[in-house]
């Protein structure tokens, strides 16, 4: 099944394939700069067209102790269709399926467990270390495994004191940044079309609901 809009065809593609299609592209591995490039580029390419399209702003953004940087804000392009909001969406659940897919529980419960022995705390039992460890995973749980990974390995290289959750949060938001910010983007496209109207069937073919409405206005 196609959708035909503003001279260009929308075929929907299979949820398998599409994917399958981001999760190769995907590398953490490489620079997060690439890392969206690749991304975007295995999206279909009237939303390619569409991501091009989209107007940027940047404002100040000021905190408890004053400037604390520049925030991005991303708005689509005007005439966001149906179709093409349909296929933002299945592309956003595709992402969120495969790259921002949430780490398995075993896998970051290891990874906390084995981050926190290279800083050990004195004088804490070990059952007391592996209720910190669920905190810790609860807390690290919406994250991609190679996201708790890359702040994991990031830690232990650069750090020599035990890390703080708040400090592995922040890590990791900023490591799966071009990640989220294409997800809201792709979010921001599904949101963008004009509600469909949906006229009720019996009003639409049936005369007496329409005189009825015609009575109630009346009276």
């Amino acid at each position: 099944m196609t959708a035909r809009t503003r001279g260009a065809t929308i075929t929907p593609l299979q949820r398998s394939l599409a994917t399958a299609s981001l999760a190769t592209a995907f590398d953490p591995n490489q620079p997060a700069p690439q890392r969206r490039i690749r991304l975007a580029a295995a999206l279909p390419p009237v939303l390619q067209q569409l991501l091009a399209q989209g107007r940027i702003d940047r404002r100040p953004r000021f905190g408890d102790n004053g400037f604390d940087g520049m925030i991005e804000q991303w708005t689509p392009p005007d005439g966001i269709t149906q179709a093409q909001a349909a296929l933002a969406r299945q592309s956003l659940e595709d992402l969120h399926a495969s790259v921002l897919l949430p780490a398995d529980s075993d896998h970051l419960l290891g990874r906390v467990l084995t981050l926190l022995s290279h800083f050990p705390a004195k004088g804490l039992s070990p059952e007391i270390e592996r209720m910190m460890a669920l905190d810790w995973a609860e807390d690290l749980g919406e994250y991609p495994a190679w996201v708790i990974d890359a702040a994991a390995r990031h830690w232990r290289r650069s750090r020599k004191w035990r890390p703080s959750i708040a400090e592995m949060r922040a890590l990791c938001e900023e490591l799966c940044a071009p990640e989220r910010g294409l997800a809201d983007r792709l979010g921001a496209l599904a949101a963008a079309a004009p509600p469909e109207f949906h006229a009720t069937e019996s009003h639409a073919t049936d005369p007496r609901s329409l005189t009825a409405g015609a009575l109630r206005r009346m009276g």
